[in-house]
């Protein structure tokens, strides 16, 4: 009798064991990032050339965490926190901010999408960025556009946000992203919505996204995306619609956006209007299954109205070159080149003018002329 007993209790106990493992099965956290560090030279920075132990160049330092829970149902809660940090010193990117890129928690349903609250990225991080060169394209951050003035780049994301992502439908996904103000009695000062569509068939990839954020500069501590847009602006709006096409082992893009900005200030001169639009072209390509050249060429052109000026027409010529190679699946190595050259004025009056200067993607010292050269050497390891 005892040894039936003893039977059915090591029976009980392996069950248990099999129903613990299925159960810790259905949830999972996992601790992801990318660092990337290295040596750059830039011809100009300030007035003077210099050698730079450079982090980020290529692609964004950062580590996060992320989790998702079986609800069962086709249900997931999940959540992503998300840290970004200068390998150069270990400091996060944002004074006093932690979770700095994202910070989310919500649910998603394999047949209706995914509702998320917290901090997260805009529709045109979603769907233009992976097209771009400085996105999923190629993951060059030299390659954002001047000034940042579309967030191609993902150099910022929204605060105070509720964001839906559908499923997918035969190729075909949509989005939204709307960002609360945060501030007592002002709705709409410091708010932030936008909207975005995508459809990939084959080896062709399109998309489209718009984006509005109204920034309120009296209150930069609970506005969505305050001290954000371009030139200390009070609204911005960005629109754009791209393209990318997978052949062999090569993929070529092109990429529009357009972005207004009101109430702008450069150089003391407030009250100004600006507006941006930038066309570029991307291509990768796999010489071999370890190394991948990697280059795009943007023609950004603009134009600053108000505070006593007619017009201007600042223009930027912006070009990078890169070759990578994979030491493994998770390592690599990397030589680029940038080069940006600025022609124009920000502004000009008659009496006072503001001539356009080189910075290249926003990340490095802007040069005291109209053009910069930078080069970097680095490693990159993701995890």
């Amino acid at each position: 009798m005892m040894k039936v007993n003893l039977n059915k209790a090591l029976i009980a106990v392996a069950a248990l064991g099999a129903f613990s493992a299925a159960a810790h099965a259905q949830s999972s956290v996992t601790l992801y990032g990318s660092l990337d560090a290295g040596i750059a030279y830039v011809n100009n920075a300030g007035g003077h050339s210099a050698w730079l132990q450079s982090s980020s160049l290529i692609s964004n330092t950062y580590f996060g965490l992320k989790g998702a829970e079986d609800l069962g149902g086709g249900l997931k809660a999940i959540f992503k926190l998300e840290s970004g940090f200068d390998m150069s010193n270990g400091k996060f990117n944002s004074t006093g901010s932690m979770f700095n890129r994202q910070a989310y928690v919500g649910v998603q349903s394999d047949k209706y999408g995914t509702v998320t609250l917290g901090k997260q990225y805009d529709s045109v991080v979603d769907y233009l960025s992976p097209l771009s060169l400085a996105g999923q394209a190629g993951v060059v951050n030299l390659a954002a556009h001047p000034l940042n003035n579309d967030n191609i780049g993902a150099q910022y994301s929204i605060n105070n946000t509720v964001k839906y992502e559908s499923a997918n439908y035969a190729g075909f996904h949509f989005g939204g992203l709307y960002g609360f103000s945060n501030a007592p009695g002002q709705f709409a000062n410091g708010r932030a919505w936008s909207v975005g569509a995508g459809y990939a068939a084959g080896p062709l990839t399109v998309a489209a996204a718009y984006d509005q954020t109204n920034t309120d500069t009296n209150a930069a501590a609970n506005a969505s995306a305050a001290a954000t847009v371009p030139l200390g602006g009070n609204v911005k709006r960005t629109f754009g619609v791209g393209a990318n096409y997978a052949f062999g082992p090569g993929t070529a893009g092109v990429l529009w956006t357009h972005t207004r900005i009101q109430g702008a200030t450069e150089g003391g001169i407030n009250g100004l209007n600006a507006r941006f639009d930038n066309i570029e072209v991307n291509g990768t390509y796999g010489l071999t299954p370890a190394l991948a050249v990697i280059g795009t060429y943007t023609y950004t052109y603009g134009k600053t109205t108000g505070a006593g000026t007619s017009s201007s027409d600042p223009k930027w010529h912006s070009a990078v070159l890169a070759a990578d190679y994979s030491l493994s699946k998770r390592s690599d190595v990397y030589l680029a080149g940038a080069y940006q050259h600025a022609s124009g004025d920000v502004f000009n009056n008659g009496t006072v003018a503001i001539a356009n200067t080189a910075s290249i993607a926003g990340l490095l010292p802007a040069s005291t002329t109209q053009s910069q050269v930078a080069v970097t050497v680095g490693m990159r390891h993701r995890f």
